[in-house]
């Protein structure tokens, strides 16, 4: 009976989150220029899978995913556990941690932008060098990847921060008891409580770094150099008016990031019904 009750609620939720992606898979079917449109089937999806700039951008989706997403884990895990020992200054500690997340991401990519240009070269100064930092593509890239630790870190930190909270004290007394130095209960005891909580801070932050558009944009515009995958796609969207090619370019991208997506899941999903398994078997 519940389920009769639930069944109008998930219609319209579902129809408000997929009729926007049906749309755009119907939008990419044809050559729209202007106010005239022509039927062409896949030919969008063709072009764009033998476009060597789609490729290029995907590249650079790939590279700037797994090396934000490693530096945001590191250093977020290191956050969560200073932030999860009891000291005098915690509040304040927390709070400071915290700030470069509630800035807002476009007013945050302003000031790292600035931070780098070669003029007046903040960047430079403190670090004695004279690197062009966004005319280079690979140090542009090396930019638009600080830029967005510093921004995201702290919301990894966060979540870890939380699965932490929920990790008994009595586990790590009996550790010391046994002996156990403080690498050792890390290794034996954190981590594997920690997994689902990690599961889903590196979930989070897959997906979102594969629809990167802010830091790259404010960075380079739209120079192919150095464009994500949502970049490239806007280019099509705004700069260079194609929306049959854009929307297949969007489509490609949402294909991308939900089968990433629905893979964590899965794997998520496994660990924690192995995790009740377990735990009902003994």
């Amino acid at each position: 009976m519940g389920r009769v009750f639930l069944a109008p609620s998930l219609g319209f939720m579902a129809l408000i989150a997929l009729f926007p992606v049906f749309y755009a898979v119907g939008m990419s079917l044809y050559n729209i220029r202007g106010f005239q449109q022509e039927f062409i089937g896949g030919d969008n999806y063709v072009r764009a899978l033998t476009d060597p700039n789609f490729w290029n951008a995907a590249k650079n989706t790939l590279v700037f995913t797994v090396a934000s997403v490693s530096l945001e884990f590191v250093i977020g895990m290191a956050f969560a556990l200073i932030m999860h020992q009891v000291f005098v200054g915690r509040g304040l500690t927390r709070a400071v941690i915290l700030v470069p997340w509630v800035i807002p991401t476009a007013v945050a990519a302003q000031v790292w932008r600035y931070m780098f240009d070669h003029n007046p070269g903040f960047v430079n100064a403190v670090l004695g060098t004279e690197i062009n930092w966004l005319r280079d593509p690979a140090w542009a890239m090396v930019g638009i990847i600080s830029a967005d630790v510093w921004k995201t870190a702290p919301f990894v930190a966060l979540l870890l921060l939380a699965g932490l909270q929920t990790i008994p004290k009595d586990y790590y007394e009996a550790a010391k008891v046994d002996g156990a130095n403080a690498l050792q209960r890390f290794w034996l005891i954190t981590l594997p409580l920690l997994r689902p909580a990690i599961v889903v801070a590196l979930l989070f932050r897959t997906v979102d770094a594969l629809r990167m558009f802010d830091f790259a944009y404010v960075f380079a515009g739209y120079s192919n150099s150095v464009a994500t995958l949502s970049v490239y796609a806007q280019r099509f969207l705004v700069a260079e008016p194609q929306l049959g090619y854009a929307n297949a370019l969007s489509t490609v991208t949402f294909v991308i990031v939900m089968l990433v997506g629905l893979a964590f899941i899965s794997r998520m999903g496994r660990h924690m019904v192995g995790d009740v398994a377990r735990k009902e078997k003994r």
